[in-house]
């Protein structure tokens, strides 16, 4: 079994923010696939599905960013899924908008949430890295994450959601490089270019 967590903060307040594009990643993946519906457990939201022949466990911790690791912690043991068989979702400062990357293992990059992750499980899970952009100054980063994205940013927030869920499969079939490629050549057949802006 797999497991596939999205990072964000639970409720109606933080739906929007930037923080909470893990969540949309999730469930955007939850929708397309057809997954049971949502229920309480391993402290969050969680239900179950199937993706290329393979079971799918989506979870989004409602333990809030700092303690997401509490969550996913609980799912692996009773599920007990090997690290590698494990996706986060998260935002990330360091990617320009719409840029997305894969990677195992791995720093956490001042991420509270891959912190508590990495705290609990250890490090050698899979992140899927959704690239937000970085405000320019540290002082910023916080209100900037908090912040609901743009309507501007809409069109480029969807279009990975989107890609995320149309190409879940080749996360299950060990393919997160041909993952990352053709989520460039999606975005860029949606017309967006380079952070995040139209193309052409």
């Amino acid at each position: 079994m797999f497991l596939f967590a999205g990072l964000g903060n639970p409720g109606p307040k933080y739906a929007g923010n930037r923080h909470n594009i893990g969540f949309m990643a999730v469930d955007a993946i939850v929708r397309r696939h057809r997954f049971s519906p949502w229920r309480r457990r391993f402290q969050g939201a969680a239900c179950e599905g199937e993706i290329a022949g393979e079971k799918v466990l989506a979870l989004l911790p409602e333990t809030f960013m700092n303690d997401s690791g509490r969550a996913v912690a609980e799912a692996q043991r009773f599920y007990k899924i090997v690290l590698k068989d494990i996706y986060v979702f998260h935002d990330e400062l360091d990617l320009p908008p719409a840029k997305v990357r894969v990677k195992h293992g791995g720093g956490n990059a001042g991420h509270n949430g891959l912190r508590s992750v990495t705290a609990h499980c250890g490090n050698d899970y899979g992140r899927v890295r959704l690239g937000i952009g970085h405000p320019g100054d540290k002082a910023l980063v916080m209100p900037y994450v908090l912040n609901d994205f743009a309507k501007a940013e809409r069109p480029w927030l969807e279009a990975v959601c989107d890609g995320c869920a149309e190409l879940a499969e080749l996360l299950v079939k060990g393919k997160p490089d041909e993952f990352q490629s053709r989520m460039h050549l999606l975005l860029e057949a949606r017309g967006i270019g380079a952070n995040g802006k139209p193309a052409g």
